[in-house]
């Protein structure tokens, strides 16, 4: 599942990440981007990110996951069990493109011992798409291809073992937030099940409260569906 969520963050976050990038201090802004890449995508990946570790990147990363984590909707779709430390990387310039590849499976937890396993991966867009040209997220799937770029605040979440690339930018730049994420639920069938089984629910739930301000029996049967298979299938 494909997945476009709209104002995960609002326009006054999005104007404090960007700040906290373009006035990083020396030391603390971009570098070459292949420093998260492996072997395949490194070949493929000419673009810049912020070191991991700065201080600057801790600050955007904590706006990002404020946003998220209150988002019904990427909980819902993602189930997260675990977050890879969101980074930010920019197209620009020479550095300007990231050809066809697939995300690394497990990924090294920054800080931490283990591994995380990469179900689900994240591209969240955080400037204004008519500031730049080209630049699209393209990505595989089912015998055709869809191209992203979304409005800045807004993200696409998309199973981790597709091919997808960046387009090259061509003017401006391409600003963008990057993660990946381990899901309770493993399973990209069961994950879609439970999502539009809690969309149908919520939809109807809010009809409901509309109408005459309670819930039906059916409604409660459903969402205790949700809860048992959830039970069934997740690992916390």
């Amino acid at each position: 599942m494909q997945l476009v969520i709209s104002s995960v963050l609002s326009a006054a976050d999005v104007a404090k990440v960007l700040s906290l990038l373009r006035n990083a201090p020396a030391g603390e802004g971009w570098v070459d981007g292949t420093a998260t890449s492996g072997q395949q995508s490194a070949q493929m990946k000419n673009n810049q990110q912020m070191p991991e570790h700065g201080k600057i990147t801790q600050q955007a990363r904590e706006i990002v996951v404020s946003g998220i984590s209150r988002h019904p909707s990427f909980m819902t779709a993602a189930l997260p069990r675990r977050l890879y430390p969101p980074n930010f990387n920019r197209y620009s310039g020479d550095a300007n493109t990231f050809g066809a590849h697939i995300d690394n499976a497990l990924r090294t937890l920054p800080g931490a011992p283990g591994f995380l396993r990469t179900d689900l991966s994240c591209t969240l867009f955080l400037n204004d798409p008519s500031s730049y040209e080209g630049g699209e997220l393209v990505i595989e799937g089912a015998g055709r291809e869809q191209a992203y770029k979304l409005p800045a605040g807004s993200l696409t979440l998309y199973p981790a073992t597709t091919v997808h690339r960046v387009n090259p930018v061509t003017r401006g730049e391409r600003v963008a937030c990057f993660f990946w994420i381990e899901s309770m639920v493993r399973s990209s069938e069961q994950r879609e099940l439970l999502y539009e089984l809690d969309m149908t629910i919520m939809a109807q739930r809010t009809r409901e409260l509309q109408a005459d301000g309670k819930e039906s029996a059916e409604s409660v049967r459903l969402t205790g569906t949700y809860h048992n298979l959830l039970r069934m299938w997740a690992t916390p």
